[in-house]
């Protein structure tokens, strides 16, 4: 807990406990400054700090009682991203009287650390005398993952776009330049590989727009009746359609299976995405189970859920915990790295969980689970 040397309070041991925020203060029901996330700092009117929370002295590395009684500018030197000392260039208690406030920038503490910034100027009266100084830290490493992690997205948007739309563009200008000089068979290939790489952009471009929602909390869920067991069914079907073997896949259907009120299409979102990982990365049998949640209550079913599992090598101990982060590959390059983070944002929009673990013959198992999700109007 830190101490303070203004306003103060004595507890039980004799030590004054921290001022908290002016305005909170004045209706007793504030906060501690210590469980506070941000780091807090408040100087009187003589510009002595009289708070100094857990936050502030974690971010500035400056202990709480070293920081409490000294001047704002001795116990917080900040300077601007051009080296000059932050406190001289906005003079809280002799600037402009006007002034209540100093928005959010970037500045530097001592060692040249990167902190965000803010200030509120505290005065009786309009263009009074500057009561207190409140000054809000935080530090900038979430701000930064955040900005990496844009960055990746955008360098790995760029790579993925970049092969499919070289090889439309160079397809479609040899074709209108030679276009009496090909066969009908090299004319078709050539559009085929144009079709495909644009249904691969088009793919890309729906990924960024589910990642968008997913982000922002707008991922819309529109429930209707899905057959799950029929959904399945579709997608082992199409499988088998395009070459894969049939018995390299086993269905198993737990009856009777609730009703099962979710999106038709994110669902198959889901399952093509799981799906497409067992055959593309495993080995073996593909073995999908979908089996009925009992709920807590005795006799009333929770939902339904879907486990699928390969034969292949698995996925590291140590990946567990990144599988459905952005970018996650596995040991095999190919793809955005985006589908499992795609499908953990859709199975909780539905108000589902979604795990990854080991199946019994050591390859990879995904299941996830679905609630009933009746539709209040149903209710």
């Amino acid at each position: 807990m830190s101490v303070g040397t203004s306003g103060a309070i004595p507890d039980t041991h004799g030590v004054p406990r921290p001022s908290v925020p002016p305005d909170a203060a004045a209706a007793g029901t504030g906060p501690d400054p210590d469980e506070l996330p941000d780091g807090l700092v408040i100087a009187d009117e003589t510009g002595r700090v009289t708070c100094f929370n857990a936050a502030a002295a974690r971010i500035t590395a400056v202990p709480a009682d070293q920081a409490l009684g000294r001047h704002l500018e001795k116990a917080l030197p900040l300077e601007d991203l051009e080296g000059r000392r932050w406190w001289q260039l906005t003079d809280p208690y002799g600037g402009l009287a006007i002034r209540v406030a100093q928005p959010e920038r970037n500045l530097l503490l001592p060692g040249g650390r990167e902190v965000l910034v803010s200030a509120r100027y505290v005065r009786d009266r309009p263009a009074g005398p500057v009561r207190r100084v409140v000054v809000c830290l935080r530090d900038t490493e979430a701000r930064r993952r955040t900005e990496r992690s844009h960055a990746e997205l955008i360098a790995t948007v760029a790579h993925e776009l970049r092969s499919p739309l070289t090889s439309v563009k160079g397809f479609t200008a040899t074709l209108l330049a030679k276009w009496e000089r090909f066969t009908d068979d090299q004319k078709r290939l050539m559009l085929e590989t144009v079709d495909a790489d644009a249904d691969r952009v088009t793919r890309l471009i729906a990924e960024l727009l589910d990642i968008s929602r997913i982000d922002s909390g707008r991922l819309e869920v529109r429930r209707q009746l899905v057959d799950i067991g029929a959904a399945v069914g579709r997608h082992v079907q199409a499988y088998v359609a395009a070459g894969q073997p049939a018995d390299r896949f086993l269905v198993r259907l737990e009856q009777p299976l609730p009703v099962l009120w979710a999106d038709p299409d994110k669902i198959d979102q889901v399952l093509s995405n799981l799906i497409e990982n067992a055959v593309r990365h495993g080995e073996g049998t593909v073995t999908i189970d979908v089996t009925p949640v009992v709920s807590p209550r005795e006799g009333e079913d929770a939902g339904t859920s879907v486990t699928v599992s390969d034969e292949g090598p698995g996925i590291p101990e140590e990946s567990m915990n990144r599988v459905f982060t952005r970018f996650w590959r596995g040991s095999k390059r190919g793809g955005t790295g985006l589908g499992l983070y795609i499908v953990k944002g859709i199975v909780e929009a539905h108000g589902g969980t979604i795990t990854v673990g080991r199946a019994p013959g050591a390859g990879a198992r995904f299941r996830f689970t679905l609630p009933v999700g009746t539709p209040a109007h149903l209710l």
